[in-house]
């Protein structure tokens, strides 16, 4: 892998760089903008080493790659999804974003806010590093014309807890290639990681994906790169190469709500708050306790020596969902062993390495232990990474997350994530002789704001800040 042209956050997710924000610019004079961000591109982040202190990263939406001019308008090589956007009326449908959801009433990136058409993502040790890195940074964007200010967005500092107080971060796949994956699977019994190892394809554009095949990509004419700034292909410049496609979206949790429903639908029979039934209901949920122990080998209580437990399938220890509900979060976000055609097979688990992503979020807003009252407006900052976005991220989330039919349920979307449109929710709770059914759940995530970013490897990076554009495209 060519750790050297690849951005930094698709190797890491900076656990040691505890603070962060995202800046979202609109293209205001494309020659400028160019040239603000050729200013940036040196400082941009790779994927070679660790970086001790800070870390930048940059990824460009659709309309921002045809506003700031180099590449063909009608952005020839780049899928669909990517170049109608997240908030086309169809994307819309498809990933569950109406009623509440709707783009109309998102705070950033919808039609009736300003456009984003770059994104920049600064990192830092601490709050005091970070606010001199976003000090020069703008210093080097925004003071000479060419981009503006859309809006900033701020994270909470960096736990291993998400805002419904749920150890996160648990389950990531490995990219074939990255040395840290060589060693994390030459340290497991055996040697043998077989089922959490990815084909860096299914990341990272111009390598093979888990299909055996290279997912298309943008390939240029040779004499558009006359400078010769991007990696070569047999049939072009290859703009694409090292490059992934980024899911930036603001989710909202509604932790007062989450946590007062599951109060009163768990209260004894004398109308007593019952917190242990209250905590294994939220468990039974997610499909983990708070600590991150996983129900599968802890089904009756939190174990904190399981905290990072991600050894495990569905198939043979829990096929009819008496450990984990069938449609708990982490057992749609990630099935394991459980699809067809043949589940707990080898070809099961290969079928679910054609739909993982690289999750990099970061929370915001108050965090579990800082909200003394659960006062506060949190949330996640979803951000993941995959080289096919309709494969990968809206395959999830439709097909796995949104489905009220996952698993073979009725009127049962994901309890936590999902949307309920029809206000028909059911999580149901698999047990002998009887299960139990909860109805009519509300609504705890909510979307705030989102879009589809291009993260060029650092060579496309140049050549978009340094090309001209060429005759004919605008």
């Amino acid at each position: 892998m060519e750790l050297d042209d690849i951005q930094g956050i698709v190797a890491r997710g900076y656990s040691t760089l505890k603070s962060a924000c995202f800046l979202m610019l609109a293209v205001t004079e494309p020659a400028a903008a160019r040239a603000a961000l050729g200013r940036v591109a040196p400082r941009v982040t790779d994927a070679a080493a660790e970086p001790p202190d800070t870390a930048v990263n940059l990824a460009v939406t659709a309309d921002g790659l045809r506003n700031l001019g180099p590449l063909p308008a009608d952005l020839d090589g780049f899928p669909d999804e990517f170049v109608s956007g997240m908030t086309d009326p169809n994307r819309s449908r498809l990933l569950g974003d109406v009623g509440e959801n709707a783009p109309a009433h998102w705070r950033w990136g919808g039609p009736a806010t300003p456009p984003v058409h770059v994104l920049v993502m600064l990192y830092a040790r601490d709050e005091e590093r970070l606010g001199r890195l976003e000090t020069e940074l703008r210093q080097d964007l925004l003071t000479t014309g060419g981009l503006t200010d859309v809006v900033r967005l701020t994270t909470a500092a960096l736990t291993d807890r998400e805002p419904f107080g749920f150890r996160d971060g648990i389950s990531q796949p490995l990219i074939e290639g990255l040395p840290r994956t060589s060693r994390a699977v030459a340290a497991r019994e055996g040697g043998a990681a077989t089922g959490d190892v990815v084909k860096a394809g299914e990341f990272l554009l111009g390598y093979p994906n888990e299909y055996g095949l290279l997912t298309d990509r943008p390939v240029l004419p040779d004499g558009d790169d006359p400078a010769g700034l991007l990696p070569r292909a047999p049939d072009g410049a290859d703009f694409g190469r090292n490059g992934s496609y980024l899911v930036f979206r603001q989710l909202h949790q509604d932790v007062e709500g989450f946590w007062s429903h599951l109060d009163a639908v768990t209260r004894r029979p004398d109308g007593t708050p019952d917190a242990a039934a209250r905590d294994a209901l939220a468990a039974r949920m997610v499909g983990r306790w708070p600590s991150g122990a996983p129900l599968v080998h802890a089904p009756r209580q939190d174990d904190p020596r399981l905290a990072t437990d991600n050894d495990f399938g569905y198939f043979t220890t829990d096929p009819d969902g008496l450990r984990c509900p069938l449609g708990a979060h982490i057992r749609r976000a990630h099935p394991r062993d459980s699809l067809d055609p043949r589940p707990g097979s080898a070809d099961s688990v290969a079928i679910g390495r054609r739909h993982r992503i690289l999750r990099r979020g970061r929370a915001y807003g108050p965090q579990p232990e800082a909200r003394p009252s659960g006062d506060g407006e949190s949330g996640l900052h979803f951000l993941c990474l995959n080289a096919n976005i309709s494969r990968q991220f809206e395959f999830i989330q439709h097909t796995w997350l949104n489905n009220p039919n996952f698993n073979g349920l009725h009127d049962a979307p994901d309890p936590l994530v999902a949307p309920r449109n029809d206000h028909r929710s059911t999580f149901t709770e698999q047990a002998r002789p009887l299960r139990t059914r909860h109805l009519d759940l509300p609504q705890f995530v909510s979307v705030q704001g989102g879009a589809y970013f291009f993260l060029p490897g650092l060579r496309a990076l140049r050549y978009l800040c340094a090309a001209e554009p060429a005759g004919g495209r605008r």
